[in-house]
């Protein structure tokens, strides 16, 4: 479900997440809403994956829109490593 290189957004709450996916799938953006992997937290169980293609564009809609993922990820390999996204 997650490709290689591919981002995680994790959200603080199911609200934040679909509110989100709304606003991105508007601008018709390239993006997945899917369980969030268990190997990182999320209270709300969800995350919206997208292609570091459309990063700048998912994240700017995001901050306009003054909902930023509380955190961020990208798969590399098995794992996911944190980005430090400097809005926190």
């Amino acid at each position: 479900m997650v490709r290689e290189g591919d981002l995680v957004g994790i959200f603080n709450n199911i609200h934040r997440v679909m509110k989100a996916e709304k606003i991105l799938k508007g601008l018709g953006l390239d993006i997945l809403l899917i369980p969030a992997p268990r190997t990182l937290s999320s209270d709300c169980g969800l995350a919206i994956r997208y292609a570091e293609k459309e990063r700048e564009a998912v994240e700017t809609a995001l901050a306009e829109a003054r909902l930023l993922p509380e955190e961020l990820y990208r798969k590399q390999g098995e794992e996911y490593l944190r980005i430090d996204t400097g809005n926190h």
